[in-house]
Order: C-alpha cells, then structure tokens, then sequence
C-alpha cells in the first residue's frame, strides 16, 4: 500500500491502517463450513423432487459432518425428520407451507414491499448486484428466492455474498415464525440460517410483529381486483384484468411486473362475409 499524503490528517491514516490490518472475523476452515451450511439450506429449501429425496441420506451425512454449532444442531433435527418422509408426503407439506401460506412464502422482497411496483425495482437491484459480483441466476426462478439468495451467499462469501440476507432479516424472521406457528420441521432451516446472522434489534423485532399482524404493504392504484382483497401468490394464476405478481402466470390484460408469464395477445378473428345463399331470401339457385 502506497503511503498516505502528509496533508492526511494523523487520525485519518491511523484509522485507515488499523482497518487495513484489521483480521477477517472468520478463519478459512469457518468460511468453508459457512459455506456448507448455506449450501445445504440452499438445496433442501427447494422442492423435494425425486431427485432431493433420493440424495437424502448423502445430505444428511454431509450436516452431521460439520462442526458443533447452533446451525448444525438447527440441520440435524430437520435431516432427521426430512429422511424419514414418505416423498409424497414431503412433497404435500412443501406446498402447503411456501406456496399456500403468504407468511412463508420464500420471495423475500415480497415481505418488505408486497405486490406494489417497488418490488420490481427490488428485484432488479438483487439481480444487477448478482451480475456485478459475476454471478448468473440460472432457471426460472426469481432473485429474490431464498434457495438462490443462500446459493449466491455460499459462492460468494460471508461479505458482499451474504448482504442480501443481512438486508432481509427481517423477512428471514416472519418466515421462521410463520413456519413455527404451524408447527412446521422447517422452521428448524430458517433457525439455522438466523443463527449465522447479526442479532436481530428491537427495531427488527418490532417491524416483524408489525408485519405478522398487518402483512406486506400494497397499492391500490391501477389493481382493483387487488385492492378487494385478492392475493396471488407467484406461480398462481391471474384473471384478465387482475394484477401479477412476479413468478405468478398473467394473461393478456394483467398488469404483469417482471417476473410474470404474459402469453402473446391472440389477434382477433378476421371477419367472414356471409355466402350468397345465405343472403339471398331466395335460396340458392
């Protein structure tokens, strides 16, 4: 490092040196095991498809593998209950808990600005951070899903990968206490995740209460069927008209933000002149 001006105050490059030295607060070995949580999170927040079931046994071997910890403990009594499921029955429970119920959805920009157009700048200031750290989201999911938020923070480290989460600790909280509230066995992924973050504050604590009790935010201008009290959830579908929120599937005249599946407008169908017999009173000749 170049030394500093001597018109650099003496605080400033006192400052500056001392967080220059500053060690990193995790060893490589804590890195690489953060890492492996996240990943595990990452794969068994998803569906539980036929391939997830079949590998079960492997990825339960690979969270007993890792150090004692509170997120260890977290995976263990999830694995343990994950493994011992029929696949049918994990598949049931997967739908009623992410895609049935508002307050355990896995889009985390949903929580903060619900179906309102700020959502969509959302995701695509989450998108452009992924592409800046040189990160492509893959698939037909959205940014905001917390599968692919943990698989960025597992490949790109507990800084810049893991801000994301940091930013929606708040909605990390609702799901947890949603998914606790239903007596749910994931409720032991989203406790594991929390424990890897900063300790949430009063002002956390409070925002969530708020949150459970009132829900997302939304906006009534230019959604009516929203404002009466529709909601559909992404992967839903979406009446003519109806609003969309991004994942969810809008025909022709839905408002549709990033995100949601228009199909093309189908034109109209060409006028047929009527035949000659069918306008002559006299029949054919």
């Amino acid at each position: 490092m170049s030394p500093l001006p001597d018109t650099v105050p003496a605080i400033v490059r006192a400052r500056l040196r001392a967080a220059v030295r500053r060690p990193s607060r995790f060893t490589p070995e804590e890195i690489a095991d953060r890492a492996l949580v996240l990943r595990l999170l990452s794969l068994l927040l998803q569906y539980p498809d036929a391939e997830l079931t079949a590998a079960r046994p492997a990825v339960a071997a690979a969270g007993r593998a890792l150090p004692p910890s509170p997120a260890a403990t977290e995976l263990s009594a999830f694995t343990d209950w994950f493994t011992g499921q029929e696949p049918q029955a994990l598949e049931r429970h997967y739908v009623e808990m992410f895609d049935l119920r508002r307050k355990s959805s896995l889009y985390l920009t949903y929580y903060l600005h619900g179906d309102t157009r700020r959502r969509g700048v959302a995701l695509l200031t989450l998108a452009r951070s992924y592409r800046a750290a040189g990160w492509q989201v893959g698939g037909s999911e959205l940014p905001d899903h917390l599968p692919v938020v943990l698989e960025f923070a597992a490949l790109s480290g507990p800084g810049a990968g893991e801000a994301p989460l940091r930013r929606h600790r708040r909605s990390l909280e609702l799901i947890h206490r949603a998914l606790t509230d239903a007596g749910s066995p994931y409720r032991h992924l989203l406790a594991a995740l929390l424990t890897l973050m900063p300790p949430a504050t009063e002002a956390d604590l409070a925002a969530v209460a708020e949150l459970a009790a009132e829900g997302p935010p939304d906006e009534d201008v230019g959604l009516d069927p929203y404002a009466g009290g529709g909601f559909t959830p992404p992967g839903g579908f979406t009446p003519p008209g109806g609003f969309a929120p991004p994942g969810a599937f809008a025909p022709p005249g839905a408002f549709a933000p990033p995100g949601a599946s228009v199909p093309p407008e189908q034109a109209p169908p060409a006028p047929v002149p009527p035949s000659p017999s069918a306008s002559s009173p006299d029949g054919p000749r």
